[in-house]
């Protein structure tokens, strides 16, 4: 969340970088609310130095052998206009937190001003499209005749949007999984941590799919908890109310399912493994000194791109534009793979510099040079998502024979396997 001087200095350039988002969001609520809270604060400080210096002419009265009843009433009084004020503020921070929560991060300086997709910026292009002297076919025609998708029967059990893979479409999942973690801990100097798939609203609000995104998530009613929509969540919550005692940069990572309604999606690019509800993917997360963490956005971008270079895949990077920049980031680059069968570019991986705006929400501080406790830097990427980079590797790798040339760099972990072969 936005650090609420900003709401007292700066509200004209909160409401210009709001517009630039595409929100209408009014500030003004936010400010009132302060004024209100800050007006009780300077109340009951009075009150409660009133009320000291009663108690002590309390103390004088009686060691004079005076009546002092007149004085104690009117300190019981104080105490009790305090506890009241002190109800009345405490009302009024919940609310104001609210409203603060529900506020988007402010985009960087850096980022293009615009209003949909159509207003993103090419970053560059790594590497051309495939040649094929044949018509491409779509990844779900591929793996029909492969037979390592289960789409209906999973959806027997689930409805749309579970897939279910088989045989070497297992395999190949596992595959890049093992891959892409091997990678990152080896050279890219992330640890890899295993951590659970399901987190409480505290932990779902620190990393800001709370409130905004409630819709999209999956609850488990009862308990308080939510089904992890991306490993984003556990990783950066790790450090939750804590003041970071490590050495900085922090660098972590885990692959774990995510599961996402995406309220809204139907009628989109949906069929196949184009658009899922739950699927693999690879995070990385770093905690770094706000001086160093676009140094860092650029360093995490690049350990995103490594996966898709070794993969051998056709790939694009795009700044994301102010209205199309996630809610809680400062500034994101999308990598989207090109998928031959569809004649398109898919995204499979974001990565973005939340700035302080998840470290306020979840309490993750650090000391910095001057041994200040101050508010850390966050950022996360996929290093990369599965579905989509499964697609990318079936369309890319396919024969006019319907077979899949597997990237080099997966045969050992596919247990030598080169080729997908139509059973």
């Amino acid at each position: 969340m936005l650090d609420i001087q900003l709401f007292r200095e700066s509200p004209d350039a909160i409401r210009t970088a709001l517009a630039n988002r595409g929100s209408d969001f009014d500030i003004q609520p936010i400010i009132d609310l302060d004024a209100d809270r800050r007006r009780v604060i300077s109340e009951v400080e009075g009150l409660k130095a009133e009320r000291k210096s009663a108690s002590k002419e309390i103390g004088a009265i009686k060691k004079a052998g005076g009546d002092a009843d007149e004085a104690m009433e009117a300190v019981r009084k104080l105490g009790d206009r305090i506890t009241e004020l002190d109800a009345s503020c405490a009302d009024i921070e919940g609310r104001l937190r609210e409203q603060v929560l529900s506020v988007p991060n402010l985009p960087h300086a850096s980022v293009p001003v615009g209003r949909t997709e159509e207003d993103n910026t090419l970053v560059r292009t790594h590497g051309e499209p495939v040649e094929l002297d044949f018509e491409p076919k779509p990844h779900w025609d591929l793996a029909d005749d492969l037979g390592i998708f289960e789409f209906d029967r999973a959806a027997r059990m689930t409805g749309s949007g579970f897939p279910a893979l088989r045989g070497h479409g297992a395999k190949l999942s596992r595959a890049l999984i093992q891959f892409m973690l091997d990678l990152h801990t080896t050279e890219h100097g992330y640890t890899e941590m295993a951590v659970p798939f399901v987190c409480n609203t505290e932990a779902m609000t620190g990393t800001g799919q709370l409130p905004k995104m409630q819709e999209d998530m999956y609850e488990i009613p009862g308990d308080g908890l939510w089904l992890v929509p991306t490993a984003e969540v556990p990783l950066t919550n790790l450090y939750m109310t804590e003041i970071i005692q490590e050495p900085l940069p922090i660098q972590i990572t885990a692959c774990t399912p995510c599961f996402r309604r995406e309220a809204g999606a139907a009628g989109k690019m949906t069929r196949g493994m184009n658009r899922v509800h739950q699927f693999d993917k690879v995070e990385l997360v770093r905690f770094v000194k706000p001086e160093e963490s676009y140094e860092h956005l650029e360093s995490l971008l690049g350990n995103a791109e490594e996966v898709l270079k070794r993969l051998g895949l056709h790939y694009r990077v795009i700044t994301l534009c102010t209205g199309d920049t996630s809610f809680a980031s400062a500034k994101t680059y999308d990598i989207e793979l090109w998928a031959p069968g569809q004649n398109t570019w898919l995204e499979v991986s974001s990565c973005s510099n939340f700035e302080d705006f998840q470290a306020r929400r979840a309490g993750i501080r650090y000391r910095n040079d001057e041994n200040k406790t101050a508010f850390i830097h966050t950022l996360n990427g996929s290093g990369v998502a599965l579905p989509r980079l499964i697609v990318a590797v079936l369309e890319n790798g396919q024969n006019a024979d319907g077979s899949i040339d597997l990237p080099e760099v997966l045969h050992s972990y596919m247990g030598g396997i080169t080729r997908l072969v139509p059973s």
